[in-house]
């Protein structure tokens, strides 16, 4: 464990591996740094990988801040294939032919999901019902009503598309669900799809670019991760 000075204050820009959890994250920092605060911005699924901020110290203050900005995500959609969590680590629920398409039709349906829309959270998500997270009912194997959200998609584009699979990046508001988006696409084609794969490139005014993969972070001394560390007054101005 580390000696952490006072210069820790702020926030730290990590690129999340593959199959841990946003909370795994906050706990090997914290144990690795040695300090008590330390908490995430906008949670990343399990599967997902990519931008994850990490508040620590008096930055942890700015947590709400900093979740509330704006998100762009990269990933692959799967069509043909439906899942009971809408992404990769589901079971396979329906399987269904996939019509042809050219790239530019795929874009032009995605288009149809720009702008401001009421998203309904998947049963398998940390959105609350009663005070029980939605993933614990649904490993009960219940469903329960849950309530929509508005969200808004600023821009939904395919850079490639090579059946089965198309290659998206997707502008967004907080609280948006990308596999729904990817279910609901596969609905409307009739085919069914599943989000395969998802990155986070960037949050707020923060980009993929600026981070740092946690398995680096985690080898450093206690300089090499401060000068990493954004500094509280520029996270004010975020």
């Amino acid at each position: 464990m580390l000696n952490v000075t006072d210069s820790m204050d702020g926030a730290l820009l990590v690129d999340k591996p593959t199959g841990m959890t946003s909370h795994d994250v906050v706990d090997r920092l914290r144990r690795h740094l040695g300090i008590k605060k330390v908490g995430h911005c906008g949670t990343l699924d399990p599967a997902a990988t990519g931008l994850l901020i990490i508040v620590l110290g008096r930055g942890t203050k700015l947590s709400e801040l900093l979740m509330a900005s704006d998100k762009v995500y990269g990933g692959v959609m799967k069509f043909g294939e439906e899942t009971s969590t809408y992404d990769a680590e589901g079971e396979l629920v329906a399987s269904l032919p996939v019509p042809p398409m050219t790239l530019e039709e795929l874009n032009e349906l995605a288009g149809g999901f720009v702008g401001d829309t009421m998203q309904t959270p998947p049963m398998v998500s940390a959105v609350k019902v009663k005070g029980v997270p939605l993933y614990k009912l649904a490993r009960k194997g219940l469903e329960v009503e849950r309530e929509a959200r508005l969200v808004h998609v600023y821009s939904f584009r395919f850079t490639s598309y090579v059946e089965p699979r198309g290659e998206f990046r997707l502008a967004c508001t907080k609280g948006t669900y990308v596999r729904s988006i990817a279910h609901d696409l596969g609905a409307k084609i009739g085919c069914g799809a599943h989000l395969a794969t998802l990155r986070r490139l960037d949050s707020g005014k923060f980009s993929i670019s600026e981070a740092t993969p946690l398995a680096d972070l985690l080898s450093m001394n206690v300089k090499q991760v401060e000068e990493r560390v954004v500094p509280f007054s520029k996270l004010v101005q975020a």
